[in-house]
């Protein structure tokens, strides 16, 4: 009888429902940041950290995201990013020029892990490049304070002589010698990215030689500030300032990276991440111009829209010489009339352009 009861309930097992176990969930992709300042609530490193929370929210359940702020660019950079390969993380973003060395360097002991060197131009399979053209919303923005300005004086208050920097000196020079070609602009360098209280010192010298509108190329927001504090008027860089300089805000250059940072992110997920190079700008939406201050009337707004529209169809170009030769602060003609110039000439940018009043230093970090 158990026999057969036994040979029965085997049977029956055979015609039983057969379910399968449930695919291991995906770890999610690891990702880590490193920021060359402290995050604050506007800046160069505020809108990369703006940049990570648009990929987590993009991306949710598929990623999951670190970062280290206030990283020294050198040994300080290159520790902290063998750090983040060594924790696991698959994709590492590292946001400053200074870091592209170290990043190289790591990379090649993690052949297994992705690099993306922001702002640096040197690759390897493992490494790819990215930066914005920043110059084209300088130029916007010269525009702007060539329509503002009323002593014909400029201020502009920088961190080191990279070509990156250069390139945004002379294009806003450029735009605002476009609508006054009286204008002036006096250049500091700090040899430094983010001092707070350099930067402040350094506008207010500015503000004492006749400067009544100021831009800068540093990571604080210290610039602003003293533009209010002093009644005078000032051009944000990297993020919409008008919190710290509701008066004084001009217009503001802003970076947007989200929109790369998840892009990139997905193409590790599938597996189609390649090296390579990019350089993105109005057109791509990686740069724009916007956030006026209550002062600009809307001639003034309407205009420098107009100018923004114009690059992102390829009409305007900051660096090309239409009505004149284009020359530097030294008489030498840069851009023939007629000409412009090609990417590789001005990522290799060495000049000073007329008007600028300064020399470019041949200390960079």
């Amino acid at each position: 009888m158990y026999k057969n009861l036994a040979a029965a309930l085997a049977a029956a097992c055979c015609f039983l429902p057969a379910f399968s176990q449930p695919a291991p969930k995906a770890d999610p992709l690891k990702i880590g940041f490193v920021y060359v300042a402290p995050v604050t609530d506007a800046g160069w490193v505020r809108q990369h950290e703006n940049g990570r929370k648009t990929v987590e929210a993009a991306l949710a359940g598929k990623v999951k995201t670190t970062y280290v702020e206030n990283v020294a660019e050198g040994a300080d950079a290159e520790r902290v990013i063998r750090d983040l390969a060594q924790q696991g993380n698959k994709l590492i973003f590292t946001s400053s020029f200074g870091y592209m060395e170290p990043t190289l360097k790591v990379a090649r002991d993690f052949p297994d892990v992705k690099f993306e060197s922001i702002t640096g131009y040197k690759t390897a399979p493992n490494v790819a490049t990215a930066n914005a053209r920043y110059y084209e919303g300088r130029y916007l923005a010269g525009v702007a304070a060539g329509r503002m300005t009323k002593t014909h004086v400029a201020g502009y208050v920088a961190g080191f002589p990279i070509p990156e920097v250069l390139q945004g000196i002379n294009a806003f020079t450029l735009g605002m010698r476009s609508v006054d070609p009286q204008a002036r602009v006096k250049v500091v360098w700090l040899d430094v990215w983010f001092d707070p209280p350099k930067e402040r010192e350094a506008a207010m010298a500015l503000f004492n030689q006749d400067v009544d509108v100021i831009a800068f190329h540093t990571g604080s927001t210290a610039v602003m500030a003293a533009a209010q504090e002093r009644g005078k008027l000032a051009v944000a860089y990297h993020s919409d300032m008008r919190k710290v300089a509701p008066d004084a805000q001009v217009v503001a250059v802003t970076h947007q990276w989200g929109d790369y940072y998840t892009q990139r992110a997905r193409a590790v997920l599938d597996g189609s991440w390649k090296s390579g190079n990019v350089w993105g700008g109005v057109k791509e939406g990686m740069i724009r111009v916007g956030d006026f201050g209550s002062k600009v009337p809307k001639a003034v707004q309407d205009e420098v829209m107009a100018r923004q529209q114009d690059i992102a169809t390829g009409r305007l170009k900051p660096f090309q010489a239409v009505a004149a030769d284009v020359r530097d602060n030294e008489g030498r003609v840069v851009i023939a009339k007629g000409q412009g110039l090609d990417d590789e000439q001005v990522l290799h940018m060495n000049w000073l352009a007329e008007g600028v009043q300064g020399r470019v230093a041949r200390k960079a970090p």
